[in-house]
């Protein structure tokens, strides 16, 4: 009897995508409007995620930060045979956040950050070409993250934290059964669970002179591990006892992040950044599934992903014309960590240019209304070697718009 390898298909490698694309984008509105650069900067509370060592630097003695975004995300697929296209139908996603800190001595600084980094929509539908690979998918992930900040000197500073991630993911994907039998309509199968993990974050910030400061900031490998997943099958009652409901087990490593940055006062109305982040997908070596349940169709399985590391190049500006706007506008360079041979539609990785504009409206010296707007393209890819066999050109594109509030005090 021919295998059905349903669970070579993973249900998490989703994550991926979303850490290359979109969520990880949208951490702050003023830092989505510069490009998403943050790392060599003093940023207060926000400092949490983008260089923990900063926020030793917060000149307040409270700061808050929050806001949320809308993901309007598009997916297109071009079959490389029969030619037919396949868009996708994503939900809106509404990633957000939140900082808060506060000083226990004129050095030190305790913080804690809430985030969604990772957590979007995909819907490519019931009967499109690809729908043997996925169907849908919705994954939601929540970072707590507490953190303590220490001011050695006037001009440097270092920080750590740990991070908790609290996650969920459910997918939906086709079942072709006419090899079990031609007259066999589709099944289904929908794999459903929920895990909690662990990691850490350090940084370290100096102020070189009067104008340029720097960072360095590295958060670590969270492993996501699902040990009692749920795994629910639709399909003809001929073949019901193939395809038994039950429990499986997988992980997925969500890579760690080394970030350089710099930031340059240039006069009073203009400030400058750049950061340059390597990302360490090479973590993520294969996607292993161990089934409870175990007959001829659905078995365990180990799937190579082979994801390499990858670079992000950031730029951004802020402009002050007046005392209570600020404008901003930024760009980066998102290089893709899937190859080609095993590059699959629930993780259609392409190398993204993003573009951002954003800014600040101080309604006075402790409040502020915070917007920004991110364009992400995706460079288009045909791949035409194939781990499935799925040969085709991807397409893929976003709008993020943005709205936040800061206040210090």
């Amino acid at each position: 009897m021919k295998k059905i390898f349903f669970t070579s298909l993973c249900l998490l490698s989703t994550v991926a995508m979303m850490a290359e694309g979109y969520q990880v984008n949208m951490q702050s509105q003023k830092q989505t409007g510069m490009g998403h650069t943050g790392t060599g900067q003093k940023l207060g509370a926000t400092s949490i995620h983008f260089n923990p060592g900063a926020m030793a630097f917060m000149p307040g003695k409270f700061d808050f930060s929050m806001g949320t975004s809308g993901v309007l995300s598009e997916n297109s697929f071009v079959h490389g045979v029969t030619g037919g296209k396949s868009e996708s139908d994503n939900p809106m996603g509404t990633p957000l956040y939140f900082y808060g800190a506060g000083k226990i001595s004129e050095n030190l600084v305790a913080g804690i950050g809430i985030t969604t980094p990772y957590g979007n929509s995909l819907k490519w539908g019931d009967n499109w070409d690809g729908r043997y690979l996925i169907q849908d998918i919705k994954l939601q992930t929540i970072f707590v993250s507490p953190t303590l900040s220490y001011k050695l000197n006037e001009k440097l500073s270092v920080g750590a934290g740990m991070v908790m991630a609290f996650g969920g993911v459910d997918l939906n994907r086709a079942l072709n059964l006419r090899p079990l039998n031609a007259a066999f309509p589709d099944g289904k199968v929908n794999l459903k669970g929920n895990t909690t993990a662990y990691g850490y974050t350090a940084g370290i910030f100096y102020q070189i002179s009067d104008k340029l400061s720097s960072g360095l900031s590295y958060r670590s490998k969270v492993l996501l591990k699902i040990d009692d997943g749920d795994a629910d099958f639709t399909v003809n009652p001929a073949v019901a006892t193939l395809f038994p409901d039950g429990k499986f087990a997988s992980e997925l490593p969500m890579p760690s992040n080394l970030t350089l940055g710099l930031g340059w006062q240039a006069n009073e109305k203009w400030f400058f950044a750049f950061d340059l982040q390597m990302v360490g997908w090479s973590a993520y070596e294969s996607l292993d599934f161990d089934f409870a349940s175990n007959t001829a169709a659905v078995q365990d399985s180990k799937t190579p992903k082979k994801f390499e590391n990858t670079m992000i190049y950031r730029l951004g500006a802020s402009y002050t014309p007046t005392s209570s706007i600020v404008l901003r506008a930024g760009v980066y360079y998102d290089e893709t960590p899937v190859q080609d041979y095993y590059l699959t539609p629930e993780t259609p990785g392409t190398n993204k240019v993003g573009s951002s504009f954003g800014l600040s409206w101080l309604l006075n010296d402790k409040l502020s209304i915070d917007a920004s707007l991110l364009r992400i393209i995706g460079q288009e890819r045909k791949i035409d070697t194939h781990l499935y066999n799925f040969i085709g050109t991807y397409n893929t594109s976003a709008w993020l718009p943005g709205i936040g509030i800061s206040y210090t005090f």
